[in-house]
This record gives C-alpha cells, structure tokens and sequence, in this order.
C-alpha cells in the first residue's frame, strides 16, 4: 500500500579495509527500507565503478561479486520505487560519467520539483536514461561541478535547485560527500570505526558493522570526507527540521535512533497514548509484527492487560505493506501472518497495528483473529488516519483510494469488521517523539506541508 522511499550506506576507510563487504552489511541492516533492487559503488584508486541488479541484497551479492570491488571508499543503495518504474535502468547507484571524470550517487527521498526540473534541463538540452528523480540531482552535480572548484560545492549549488526530501551520497574520485535537505525530512547519521568514516540511513546499520554512532547529519549539512579527514558545511543549515513522523511509526527499525530519538521509545510511547486515549475491557493484547509490536507493548503496560503473541510471522515474505502491487500485496498477508489459535480463541483481543489506509489488510488480519476464535477484536491505530498524500518520499495512495478521507470511523470499524476503532490522536505526535515544537513533518494526516 504504501512504499517507502529507499536506504542509503556509505564508507570512508583506511587502506586494506573491505568497504564492500561493510557496504554489504550495512545495507543487510537497512533492507527493510527497500527490497526491489540494491547495488554498491566503491572507488578503487580514482575509479568509480557500481555493481547493481533487482532483487534484495544477499540475493544480488555474492561472496564472489563482493571480492571483485576492492577500493576505499564505497556507497550502497536499497531501494523502494517512488518516482519511476522498478526496473534495474533505475537502480541505484547511478554512475554519470563527465567532463572531471566518475561519480556514483545514491538517494533516500523524493523531490517536489521533480517535472519542473526536468523540463527545464532537457530543453536545455539534458538527456535522461532513467525515469527517476536522483538522476536529476546527479545531472546538476556534474553540471555544477564544471563551474566550481570541489565536488562539494556543486552538490551545495544542486541544493539550492532541489526542492523536497533527499539525503545524498555522492562518490567521485577521491571524496565522499554526504548531504541531507535543509529540513531534514529523512534521516542520516554519521559513525565511525576506528580509522572509518560511515554513514547510514538509520543508526541500526552503523551497530550492524560494529561503527559507534557519533552523530545525525544535520538537516542542509554537506558532510565531505577524503584522504586528508573529514569537514562540514552548514552554509545552508536553517536551524529547523521537519523529520518524517512516519519513520518513527513505520519506516524505521525498531533498534535506530533518529535525530536524538529512539524509535522504539516513541512506539512504546504510542501504544501508552493509545490505551489512554482508547481504553477497553479486553483479555488481550496483540501487536502485528512488525511495527505494531513496540506500540502493543506499550498498550498493554498502560492498560495492565497482558500481552500475547497473536501471530507468526513468515520472515521471508516481506514488507506487505510496501508490496510494489495490490495482488502481490493480497498474496502475501495471506502466507506472512497466521494467528496463534490458542492464544486468541474465546479471548476479547486489541489488535494494535501502525496503520490503515486501504482498509484491506487490515480486514483481512481481524477475520483471520475471528477465525481463529477471538470473541472480540478491538483495533488500536499507533497513528492519526491518513488523509493526505506525501510529496517527500513516501508513496502515499491517491486521495480517492485513502479509507479515512471517505468514511467515518464509524464506517472504517464496520470495512474491517472491528468490535471498536482507535486511532492516535494527531495532537499526541509531539508527546509520542518528546517534542513540544512541531519539528516534524505530520502533512500526510494533518494536510499542513512544511514551507520548502
């Protein structure tokens, strides 16, 4: 239903260190923000060279193919299509080739300017190979990069024509350089180990390779690392953020921590909000794996009705909710959860998931609970109702096909067939991530974009 945008590893090392093989990992880590396609880019004494294919990554990395990209320094991609076709013409690393040699970029987000932009460059003459935003960035690097003295420079010039979400790394022949939009709308985090410099899309991947985190890039921080060390610009840094509230709902592992906040205290927090805002006399509780457990556990500490383990998971299906199809999606809820029948019959069940948008899942998994003898099914939401679509990076439904824009709650509990439905209250987001100023991004429940 609904796909996330993508995730993006880099390394810096010391010579003799096999910064594929970290890239290998550290995209393992992040695999859950993309499964379509994945590739590694590394530089190997000033060439840049990418290896990429569909698929996930330990299915189109083999020992074999890791062993055949030696260098220094090396970006990773997982991606999830959200501007152009899941195709392997638009996976990523994108490698362009120009007038000062190679560079490789990899792109978490989604701009807003994406038909402008692409308009203006090809009646200026561009020519695209690819049907994706990130190609656009890489085009006005290299453009920019012929009018300037560094690398950096040019990617802070493309900055300032960018307009939405992106985090950026970029590899070009002996520097890797790291951006981040100047709201910050998708996370970034620098690590290091020992003589390394790491970036990742989320903290989980920097323990995956043993990196000790040591910070979140800061949103419009250009991060620059090379032979001689490593050094920031902030000419662009407004001193504001508006991070997705979703990855603290959704996207993000449970095990990361994103700009001082740990998403699975922020999912605990949610399920408390929950039992406070929705409370109901019930037996029990259940989490759908996989975001929905840190918020039932939540629920259930607030409530003091015990937690149980409802459902098995199928760990090799998948995300279903970030399925590229409504027919891949269908298949793979009926083969991922299976309720646990004696946990749950003659038993009065709160199921808390992190959200409803079509409606179908969720029905689905409450008579999947009432064939399995629940007696009642009470639904907890860790999240407002979606109403709005997402321009940065999150691939929202078209309005028309939102469940909460076109029924009353009343209407939604009978769709999926609840005995009652809860969802977080909009207002509760601040207290759920401890932040009392609004420095988030909520448009997609709210309708209120942040001004780019």
């Amino acid at each position: 239903m609904i796909k996330e945008e993508c995730g993006v590893f880099g390394v810096f090392a010391d010579s003799g260190v096999p910064v594929a093989e970290m890239c290998y990992y550290g995209l393992f880590a992040l695999q859950h923000r993309g499964q379509e396609s994945c590739g590694i880019a590394v530089n190997n004494d000033g060439n840049v060279s990418v290896y990429k294919d569909m698929g996930l990554v330990p299915e189109v990395f083999t020992p074999q193919i890791i062993d055949s990209l030696p260098g220094r320094a090396a970006i990773g991609h997982v991606r999830y299509s959200t501007t152009g076709l899941s195709v392997r013409e638009n996976s990523q690393p994108l490698l362009t080739r120009y007038s000062k040699g190679t560079m490789a970029l990899a792109h978490n987000g989604n701009l807003a300017n994406t038909d402008l932009l692409r308009q203006q460059l090809e009646e200026q003459g561009a020519i695209f190979q690819t049907t994706i935003d990130s190609e656009i960035i890489a085009y006005l690097i290299a453009r920019y990069r012929s009018q300037t003295n560094s690398v950096e420079e040019a990617v802070g010039l493309a900055m300032e024509q960018l307009e939405g979400a992106y985090c950026l790394l970029v590899l070009s022949r002996g520097k890797l350089i790291a951006a981040r939009d100047p709201l910050g709308f998708r996370p970034l985090c620098l690590g290091k180990l020992n003589g390394s410099w790491v970036f990742a899309s989320e903290s989980c991947a920097l323990d995956t390779v043993g990196a000790e985190f040591v910070r979140d890039v800061e949103p419009g921080e250009i991060v620059v690392v090379d032979k001689n060390g490593i050094k920031s610009v902030r000419d662009r840094c407004r001193g504001k953020k508006h991070n997705c509230i979703f990855e603290y709902i959704y996207f993000a592992r449970s095990d990361s921590q994103i700009d001082g906040v740990s998403v699975y205290q922020a999912r605990l927090e949610a399920g408390r909000l929950l039992a406070r805002q929705y409370p109901v006399d019930a037996d029990l509780v259940l989490g759908v794996p996989d975001s929905g457990l840190d918020a039932a556990m939540g629920y259930s500490e607030e409530s003091g009705i015990p937690l149980g383990k409802g459902f098995v998971k199928n760990n090799y299906v998948g995300r279903t909710f970030i399925k590229p199809s409504q027919g891949q999606r269908e298949s793979s809820v009926r083969i991922k959860l299976n309720p646990v029948r004696s946990c749950v019959a003659g038993k009065r069940v709160v199921m808390v998931d992190d959200s409803i948008v079509r409606g179908t899942t969720s029905a689905r998994i409450v008579r999947q609970l009432k064939l399995a003898g629940a007696s009642e099914v009470h639904v907890r939401i860790s999240a407002p109702p979606f109403m709005w679509p997402c321009y940065f990076g999150t691939d929202i439904p078209s309005i028309e096909e939102l469940t909460a824009r076109k029924h009353s709650l009343d209407e939604i509990k009978q769709l999926i067939g609840a005995d009652s439905l809860g969802y977080l209250k909009l207002d509760s987001l601040g207290s759920m991530i401890g932040d009392n100023n609004h420095n988030y991004c909520d448009a997609c429940f709210s309708g209120c974009y942040p001004k780019l």
